[in-house]
């Protein structure tokens, strides 16, 4: 990052005041690890997401992950925290929990590569050991999910089973900016349903969206990002520096 990292992030450093910083937290805040339940970010990038939320008007960590778990991950108080892919902020997602908790405990995957998140599912394959007859078993789930009136989606080696309700990180990252009336964006992601955040600002004259790119992210992210980083969560870091 160089002079025109700089330059694109005056899209927000110019008005701290009237802008929002949204960052997702496995690939973004925290590594990508092993286990899912060892993923922490550092402590450095939580010392940074406590001097932004007293500069910026609102930071937020829009997750796959349930909001209590995230909060309790991230430990940085006065920041929002969403979870469920932002269907925590849709009453009509939660009279579907009940669903996603027995198709979680019906579904023929592994435990320990099976995480529930409350109002969505992760099936998790990185650690398969044949990657190929693991999407097609996969493939099989989905199919099973939207019988039973779910959504699924593959991301970075999992598949998410999610409630047909249209709730997304746009749409929370949206509710969000529109709440706080705030015209600014900065939106960092890592994943395919990090789209629809990006999605969500394409209006704003004002936004920066960065792409923090592992080998298996969605190349169509890197389309719709104005700064794109290839050196994962220590590179985010240094641009969390920045702002």
């Amino acid at each position: 990052m160089a002079a025109t990292a700089d330059a694109l992030l005056e899209a927000v450093t110019a008005a701290p005041a009237e802008a929002g910083i949204f960052l997702d937290f496995d690939g973004v805040l925290a590594p990508i690890v092993e286990r899912p339940e060892d993923a922490y970010p550092p402590p450095a990038a939580r010392g940074e997401l406590a001097r932004l939320r007293d500069r910026y008007a609102l930071v937020a960590v829009v997750s796959g992950r349930g909001g209590d778990d995230v909060r309790a991950r991230v430990g940085v108080e006065g920041i929002v925290y969403v979870g469920s892919h932002g269907l925590e902020l849709d009453p009509n997602a939660e009279r579907w929990r009940q669903q996603i908790a027995t198709f979680a405990s019906g579904a023929p995957w592994p435990q320990r590569e099976t995480e529930l998140k409350g109002l969505s599912i992760s099936f998790h394959f990185r650690h398969h050991p044949d990657e190929r007859e693991a999407v097609r078993e996969l493939e099989e789930l989905a199919e099973r999910a939207k019988d039973e009136g779910l959504v699924a989606r593959f991301g970075r080696k999992v598949l998410e089973v999610l409630p047909p309700v249209g709730s997304n990180k746009g749409t929370a990252v949206r509710h969000l900016l529109d709440v706080a009336g705030l015209s600014r964006a900065l939106v960092a992601g890592d994943d395919t349903t990090d789209l629809d955040a990006f999605r969500a600002v394409d209006d704003l004259e004002h936004r920066v969206r960065v792409a923090v790119l592992a080998p298996e992210s969605p190349q169509l992210l890197a389309e719709h990002a104005e700064l794109v980083l290839t050196g994962g969560t220590l590179e985010f870091l240094e641009l969390l520096r920045r702002l």
